[in-house]
């Protein structure tokens, strides 16, 4: 067997208790889940396998690859297509038991004259100026008797205290009453967390299943799911005066001991964790010191010292921390994380 320097270790019953938690504060809404991106980096068949069984029925994806991958562990759950219908899309889209989500006007003109009726997800935009539709193309009848499973929008700005979130939901509202569809769909994670107002009939969280806060309300609640592992290819010492890593951004006041990890920014670890972030090793917080580079980063082992070559230390990948000590997004944090990570869920 192949051996990986990288281990990714994934909290299988972290991700289902943040799914039933997201679920609750949906109230009477139906709780669904975004596995777009290979689940978040994580492992998209894993994640619906277990949500699956968890009592989740709604899975969302980007596109129709993604949809191909998960679509034999969906069951009787129901997959959306989020990014909609391409012309190259279409004998594949007609084949599938995934469901388009329509965003633009060709794309409901191309469904509906080829699928025959077929039920499909219609996408809204309601202030974003992302995807979706435009009060003016539902004012021309474009959507007149069209099969609409789920009528869906999503908010620009949930994250936040925005007076934009209130705007974004009476506009939805008012939209989705003269819409005929079979469930209405608004709140992301952040979404959720804004309260039930939002949930309409089906949320679609996201970043929060693997272990994001998407906002306070969520904060000691929310689980982590991902914890990074690297193992440390060489240990060595720089002496007082010299440097480390490359442009010398480090240079030492006392003779520091050092452990070089075998990993960098082609496995998702960036360079704006140089200087800032850390490693944990038995209790011992780790300094990551000088430049991440390429493959290899580069930490302080004066408080564990026992540390030799071979041995695995924990990066700090708490999201919210390593958001912090990165400037990345929760979301680029899990999304980059790279091939050459084995995943081990537990």
């Amino acid at each position: 067997m192949t051996h990986f320097p990288l281990r990714l270790r994934i909290d299988g019953q972290a991700l289902v208790s943040n799914w039933r938690w997201l679920a609750g504060r949906s109230g009477p809404a139906a709780c669904g889940a975004a596995v777009k991106a290979n689940g978040y980096g994580t492992g998209a068949g894993e994640v619906v396998t277990l949500l699956r069984a968890a009592g989740c029925r709604d899975f969302f994806v980007a596109t129709w690859n993604e949809a191909e991958a998960v679509l034999p562990l969906i069951g009787d759950a129901s997959l959306s297509v989020l990014h909609g219908v391409q012309e190259e899309d279409m004998s594949g889209a007609l084949a599938s038991a995934a469901r388009p989500v329509l965003n633009t006007p060709l794309q409901v003109r191309r469904w509906r004259e080829a699928a025959g009726g077929r039920a499909c997800d219609v996408m809204l935009d309601t202030g974003m100026n992302r995807l979706g539709l435009t009060e003016a193309d539902v004012a021309t009848g474009l959507l007149d008797g069209l099969a609409i499973d789920t009528l869906m929008s999503h908010l620009a700005c949930a994250d936040e205290d925005s007076a934009m979130n209130e705007r974004q939901r009476g506009r939805f509202a008012a939209l989705a009453g003269s819409i005929p569809a079979r469930r209405r769909s608004l709140a992301n994670s952040a979404g959720i967390c804004l309260g039930a107002d939002y949930g309409f009939d089906l949320t679609r969280p996201g970043i929060a299943l693997y272990g994001g806060i998407p906002r306070p309300e969520a904060q000691g609640i929310i689980r982590q799911v991902v914890r990074l592992e690297a193992q440390i290819i060489q240990r060595r010492r720089a002496d007082a005066g010299e440097s480390v890593g490359y442009n010398a951004t480090f240079t030492a006041e006392r003779p520091v001991e050092l452990a070089v990890l075998n990993i960098g920014y082609a496995d998702g670890y960036l360079r704006g964790f140089s200087g800032r972030g850390r490693a944990l090793a038995e209790g011992a917080v780790l300094p990551v010191i000088g430049r991440v580079s390429m493959d290899l980063t580069t930490i302080g082992v004066d408080a564990a010292p026992h540390l030799r070559e071979g041995d695995w230390v924990a990066l700090d990948y708490d999201l919210a921390a390593a958001a912090a000590q990165s400037g990345l997004s929760q979301y680029e944090l899990l999304t980059i994380l790279g091939r050459r990570h084995q995943r081990l869920w537990t």
